[in-house]
């Protein structure tokens, strides 16, 4: 009996689990209308950074995230920016393309922002691991120092590059004829 409430007990906790990492795992839509996860991104150190144009410090610290991506991006960092409302699809554009942001923006909604935080701060960057583990929560401008302290080590992890499965497939060997 006890064996049968304890496999029970761990089927629902690996059930929740996988509710948890779905729930934070939801498809987002960028300002061009391309779909993507942030499961598309694991094997990469993603900073979720929650952000408006209407928020100044916000507006701030996107020229650094800018130069991180440009910077870290070949070490597989992968900067995501979501949107807090209100905020219109055109606003978003047109800021991203005079600043010439580098990366993907999503319009977000506040309930986005909940999975991760329930804090009204702004901005707010979600630090995840190569893992997909959330590993820091940085709210407030990302400062130098805090990007050195808490992301660079874990740009220093190794760094696996997802393949095109063409690369993956095995090719069958040329057998050599011999000689008799």
């Amino acid at each position: 009996m006890r064996k049968t409430i304890a496999a029970i007990f761990i089927l629902l906790c690996s059930v929740l689990v996988s509710a948890q990492t779905e729930k934070k795992d939801s498809a987002l839509k960028d300002i061009y209308g391309r779909r993507f996860r942030l499961s598309d991104y694991k094997g990469k150190v993603v900073l979720i950074n929650f952000w408006a144009t209407w928020c100044p410090p916000c507006r701030a610290e996107i020229p650094e995230l800018i130069k991180a991506q440009r910077r870290y991006r070949k070490s597989g960092l992968q900067v995501i920016g979501i949107t807090y409302p209100p905020e219109t699809l055109s606003q978003v554009r047109q800021f991203a393309k005079r600043v010439k942001v580098n990366y993907p923006l999503a319009l977000g909604k506040k309930s986005a922002k909940l999975k991760y935080s329930n804090s009204e701060v702004l901005p707010i960057t979600v630090v995840v691991d190569r893992k997909g583990q959330v590993r820091e929560l940085i709210e407030g401008i990302l400062l130098p120092e805090e990007f050195d302290e808490k992301i660079r080590p874990l740009l220093s992890e190794p760094f696996v590059k997802r393949q095109n499965i063409l690369d993956r497939r095995k090719r069958p060997a040329v057998q050599k004829p011999t000689i008799r």
